[in-house]
């Protein structure tokens, strides 16, 4: 596992104690890469206090404004859901997500998404991701503060770097920026053909988001995908 290429992304984070705490769980697990996509407040010297010695994770963090400017790089996108949803989605064990992490960090950037303290991700956030994880909790008290849900996931990723791991494919895994393009591509396409009637989208690009990112397209299935997509538009001009 290569930790340097997993980062820990924060999603429009209300309290900067929970930022602090965060950056702390991450530290003692060996991870330095932190993105705050558009915090409430920051920085923070509560941030700083909370974050007891792991300032320098703060210090290093990267802001952005959307989540797709944190997570454009990354060829896999796990995300935190901690209920389940009308379309279901692949789903990892918090030690599943250290083991695929562990696996595929050697070979590009690997991204672990944390919603809001109150509401988590939105079904729009969720869809940008290749799998949901889900912290097993007591149901009858399954409140899981932020930092917590962190020191959980950080705690899985450093017992998997310490056992052995081996990835090989013959293409590197599409990243999120041209995962996004194709969608593009492929809704514009399917709205030309008249299959997808924006009137009436009926979920169909959230399906086809399901499926392809089930898939794991690589660069060279992408090509292939995009270039069929721009045979069908030169066909029907």
């Amino acid at each position: 596992m290569n930790l340097n290429n997993i980062r820990i992304v924060l999603v429009n984070t209300s309290h900067p104690g929970n930022i602090g705490s965060a950056a702390r769980a991450m530290k003692t697990m060996g991870l330095t890469r932190l993105y705050l996509v558009g915090p409430h407040e920051f920085p923070s010297h509560k941030a700083d206090e909370m974050a007891s010695g792991a300032v320098d994770i703060l210090k290093n963090a990267v802001v952005t404004e959307t989540l797709d400017e944190a997570i454009a790089d990354c060829g896999l996108v796990i995300g935190t859901s901690a209920r389940s949803r009308t379309i279901p989605w692949p789903m990892l064990t918090p030690r599943e997500c250290g083991e695929k992490s562990a696996q595929e960090s050697n070979v590009h950037q690997v991204a672990v998404i944390f919603g809001r303290e109150q509401s988590g991700l939105t079904n729009e956030e969720l869809h940008r991701c290749h799998f949901h994880i889900q912290i097993p909790s007591n149901p009858e008290y399954s409140s899981l503060n932020l930092a917590a849900a962190v020191q959980v996931i950080a705690y899985e990723l450093r017992v998997a770097s310490e056992m052995p791991s081996a990835f090989e494919w013959d293409y590197r895994f599409a990243n999120e920026k041209e995962m996004e393009g194709f969608y593009l591509h492929l809704e514009k396409v399917l709205v030309a053909l008249d299959f997808l009637k924006p009137e009436a989208p009926r979920q169909l690009m959230t399906r086809l988001r399901r499926l392809f990112n089930r898939a794991r397209l690589d660069e060279m299935e992408m090509n292939i995908l995009r270039g069929i997509l721009g045979a069908v538009e030169k066909k029907m001009k």
